[in-house]
């Protein structure tokens, strides 16, 4: 049995890879700021017959973060999903606001990561990175640049990391989700008229992803089986960053 850190595991796209990498037959561990809320992520899991354990912290918190990693019985890795977004025009976004996204996505990435690096090459063990980022962090995205920032942030450290720790084989990757159609989610993006089929029309797969799907990629990275990845972004959205073709799909084709 492998021990691996989720942060931001408590709730949505987090405990539904937590759930998963636990039914792999590993020990989770759930990290967030809110314990009633981890509790209940607990509960969940351990319903399930599932392995897990909480431990409530800011990811912003080096020291505590630090004090969790060397304090764990066993840690194998690190999946850095924790993050803040909210949708804004970068002219009325603040440096606070900047500020809070970028922290809590890039420096609790560096945070952890960190961490996790530094116990592991003391004790000569090998170890696994997945760091959740978006499609964004490449194309750009209206209302999310500082959101953006930080997910590009988190790539370029990736594979820079990936570089530099090869040599004690500790694998870092990065996955990066399509659009799931979370509660929160469906409230802020998809309550406007017409937005879904919008969205819809810019996939190709024609659907959207389910939360599944993205905790499927995760484990498979965090598995044995990827033993020879590192350094990588696995793309799971259903083609929407490849971009939108000049010809609509939708278009009539003259056979004639």
């Amino acid at each position: 049995m492998k021990t691996f850190v989720v942060t931001g595991g408590s709730a949505g796209l987090g405990l539904k890879i937590a759930q998963k990498l636990a039914s792999d037959g590993n020990e989770v561990v759930l990290v967030g700021r809110r314990l009633d809320r981890l509790e209940a992520a607990q509960r969940l899991l351990t319903d399930e017959d599932l392995s897990c354990r909480i431990a409530a912290l800011d990811v912003r918190d080096g020291d505590a973060v630090t004090h969790l990693v060397n304090e764990l019985p066993a840690i194998d890795g690190v999946v850095n999903n924790a993050a803040g977004n909210f949708v804004a025009k970068t002219v009325d976004l603040s440096l606070n606001g900047f500020r809070a996204v970028v922290e809590i996505s890039l420096y609790g990435t560096f945070n952890f990561s960190t961490a996790l690096a530094r116990r592991l090459i003391a004790e000569g063990r090998p170890g696994v990175v997945c760091n959740m980022v978006a499609t964004y962090a490449w194309t750009g995205a209206p209302g999310v640049a500082h959101s953006a920032a930080a997910k590009a942030g988190m790539l370029a450290f990736t594979k820079s990391v990936a570089r530099e720790w090869g040599e004690h084989n500790i694998r870092v990757n990065a996955v990066a989700p399509g659009f799931v159609p979370t509660d929160n989610a469906k409230a802020q993006i998809l309550s406007s008229p017409g937005a879904a089929e919008h969205m819809l029309g810019l996939i190709p797969l024609a659907r959207f992803g389910d939360s599944a799907e993205i905790a499927d990629a995760v484990s498979f990275l965090m598995g044995d089986q990827s033993s020879y990845i590192t350094g990588t972004v696995l793309t799971v959205d259903g083609g929407r960053s490849l971009g939108v073709s000049m010809h609509s799909a939708a278009a009539p084709v003259d056979r004639r």
